[in-house]
């Protein structure tokens, strides 16, 4: 078998048409399977959809093989046939939305985030190309993923989102059985189950690709699609065929041979995607041997796909964005449809983890995150109340058993006063824009949600680590990518970096963030040479872009890592880059943080410090510092007044120093700005930071 390629390892490619024919050709029909009938949607969990309305369904979309380029759509009801020929004429467009639609005050509060897909179903349906017959079927228009390119199967799955407006009947929704849709819908499945491999996988980046992404994700909405088409019984020959596509795909992925799964598992939120999928799939589609291979590939990505330190491999190390906004969800697909006491699990270990690495800013507002370390994304920050479209909805299905999740949920009551507000707003709610269309937001929804109380979230909130204890140390350590997770928790502070190798050329070694807790973020590294929190050489590389060599001790004393109180002893770590050019002494105590620098030749001391609007901020010889502009100053230290917290950074002697702002903004109220302090040095240098 081909070993399955990931974004990160292949390139976006373009493709003439005759070269997708080409391919298309080459592939083998699928046989069409037995019907299995609209009575086996009985087998989904009632668990999983006691939050839903009784209309609602889980709904899906993606992938199948198995149409010749001349066969007609197929099965559709009466009243729906379409006028496609073999020689595929022009397929009916989809009458646009009545005047004033999607009116806001017709839809529910958990259905709200049907209203923008609603409000661009005409476009995406529209665009389905029905003249070319080497890519008839493909959704054209660039709605969704990239490459717009027909060989992309994670083009086309908004085959969902077509599907779930035929299927459900709706006041708001005019589309619900509509011949035109029906008609579009099956040449746009006609396309995507055309693109599936023999061996059941999917292309993404090139036709010839056999993509875990565009197979991990596809057998989901390929599913939910199944559901929908069951439910308004259209498209009977497609149903059968999806069901054949259903089965191939989950030999390919729940194959323990299959290369997705070589140890430590890399691009985990693929492979949930997959096993989320195959559980909605077996649901509708039994089979015995296929239920047993998924029951043992979850326990072990649960064994091999979550970092002994908490996270979820992406690709190698943690990733903010994915991890939370994307795995959690997947994993809670097959929560809700199973109770599987694995997944629970991870989800425990995954929020013990979070709750180290989200910083609650002390007015509510939102929390920073240790995004420097995120191996992939840059979501450097959660408002308190995160607006619609929220991605972790799904996730929230965990919070009554593992309620220490909820810390980071906007509760049910915010949640309330946000639908109310927008039911309220002026004019018909409005389209997504293009390329921010993902399927995942609506194909989540019928699964409904648990948001805590917002009484329910507080007390998760006080019960993470750094503010249920006065003084820690913790290292969590992955020894299989040689990845150390450094976190310290003192009256005055809390601290937190990473040293080893970089999963990522992304991530940025060293010192990551400096918290208080009265004033809040202090220090907060980017993922930038310009912003992290480094030892910057004359050519621009700063130390935080290399595998950093670490050691530890409390007092004299080497550490190993295991949590403990440090009461007085300072803790200390000596780290280095590789070829020794510089060498860091990182000193914590109680209430002050001091790095200790030499160098081979001159440098730059850099600090990303997070500054507010009513800050007052002076160089230590008086010279003012202001918000938002550039300041500089021949000097020894720079002070911030915060309410009544002082934070001063100090250095050895006398020597220029700079204060850039920046164009960094966090949270909704964008007042917390990145404002990035360098002092230039000889090659040796002592800088503290002291809080009181």
């Amino acid at each position: 078998m081909r070993a399955p390629t990931h974004p990160s390892s292949t390139q976006e490619a373009s493709m003439v048409n005759g070269r997708l024919a080409s391919a298309l050709s080459r592939r083998t029909l699928l046989t069409a399977g037995a019907g299995v009938g609209a009575a086996a949607l009985a087998v989904i969990s009632s668990r999983a959809f006691s939050d839903m309305s009784t209309t609602a369904r889980p709904d899906g979309l993606p992938a199948a093989r198995g149409m010749s380029a001349t066969a007609k759509p197929d099965g559709l009801p009466a009243g729906h046939e379409s006028s496609a020929t073999a020689e595929h004429d022009r397929l009916p467009l989809l009458a646009p939305l009545p005047a004033g639609a999607p009116d806001r005050t017709l839809f529910t509060p958990p259905e709200q985030r049907f209203a923008g897909y609603l409000a661009l179903l005409p476009g995406i349906t529209n665009d389905i190309e029905d003249r070319d017959p080497a890519s008839y079927g493909f959704m054209t228009g660039g709605w969704w993923r990239k490459p717009a390119a027909p060989y992309n199967a994670r083009v086309q799955e908004h085959v969902y989102t077509l599907s779930w407006f035929h299927a459900n009947q709706r006041s708001w929704n005019p589309y619900h059985r509509d011949p035109a849709l029906a008609g579009r819908l099956d040449a746009a499945l006609q396309h995507y189950l055309g693109l599936q491999h023999d061996d059941g996988s999917w292309p993404e980046y090139n036709p010839d690709e056999h993509s875990l992404a565009a197979t991990g994700f596809g057998l989901g909405y390929l599913a939910k699609t199944l559901a929908n088409l069951r439910q308004s019984k259209a498209l009977p020959r497609r149903q059968r065929e999806i069901e054949a596509a259903l089965r191939n795909g989950m030999s390919w992925l729940l194959n323990p041979k299959n290369g997705i799964w070589r140890t430590p598992i890399n691009w985990t939120n693929q492979v949930s995607a997959g096993l989320a999928g195959s559980t909605l799939a077996l649901q509708l589609t039994p089979d015995a041997a296929l239920h047993t291979q998924l029951a043992e590939r979850i326990d072990f990505l649960a064994e091999h796909g979550q970092s002994r330190a908490g996270f979820f491999y992406d690709p190698t190390g943690m990733d903010i964005n994915y991890n939370f906004e994307v795995m959690l969800p997947e994993l809670a697909e097959i929560y809700a449809l199973t109770s599987n006491r694995t997944v629970r699990g991870m989800a425990r270990k995954f929020a013990d983890w979070f709750g180290y690495n989200l910083l609650r800013e002390p007015d509510g507002s939102g929390w920073l995150t240790y995004y420097a370390m995120s191996a992939r994304t840059s979501v450097a920050y959660y408002d308190n109340v995160v607006p619609e479209p929220d991605r972790t909805n799904l996730a929230s299905r965990f919070i009554p058993d593992v309620p220490a999740l909820g810390a980071f949920f906007t509760s049910r009551e915010d949640r309330a006063a946000a639908r109310a507000a927008w039911a309220a707003g002026p004019g018909p709610a409005p389209a997504p824009a293009k390329q921010d269309t993902s399927p995942r937001i609506i194909a989540h929804t019928p699964y409904g949600e648990a948001l805590p109380t917002a009484a329910e979230k507080e007390k998760a909130i006080q019960a993470l680590p750094y503010l249920r204890l006065p003084e820690f140390a913790e290292l969590r350590r992955d020894s299989a990518f040689n990845q150390d997770y450094l976190y310290i928790r003192r009256p005055a502070l809390y601290f937190g970096a990473f040293f080893g190798t970089r999963p990522t050329s992304t991530v940025r070694s060293g010192p990551g963030f400096l918290w208080h807790p009265k004033a809040g973020t202090i220090v907060h590294a980017q993922k930038t040479d310009t912003g992290c929190w480094a030892t910057v050489l004359p050519n621009g590389n700063p130390d935080g872009r290399s595998n950093l060599v670490a050691e530890y001790l409390i007092g004299d004393q080497r550490w190993q890592g295991q949590h403990l109180s440090p009461g007085s002893a300072p803790l200390v770590v000596r780290y280095r880059i590789p070829d020794s050019r510089i060498t860091t002494k990182l000193t914590i105590t109680r209430s002050t943080v001091v790095r200790s620098v030499q160098v081979t030749s001159a440098a730059t001391e850099q600090i990303p410090l997070v500054l507010q609007p009513e800050d007052i901020v002076t160089f230590a010889n008086g010279k003012p510092a202001a918000y938002g502009q550039n300041s500089s100053a021949q000097t020894d230290g720079l002070i911030i007044r915060r309410d009544d917290t002082t934070i001063t950074v100090a250095w050895d002697r006398t020597r220029p120093a700079t204060l850039s702002t920046s164009s960094r903004t966090y949270l909704r109220n964008a007042r917390r700005r990145i404002h990035v302090l360098r002092i230039p040095h000889d090659g040796r240098i002592v800088v503290e930071i002291a809080l009181s």
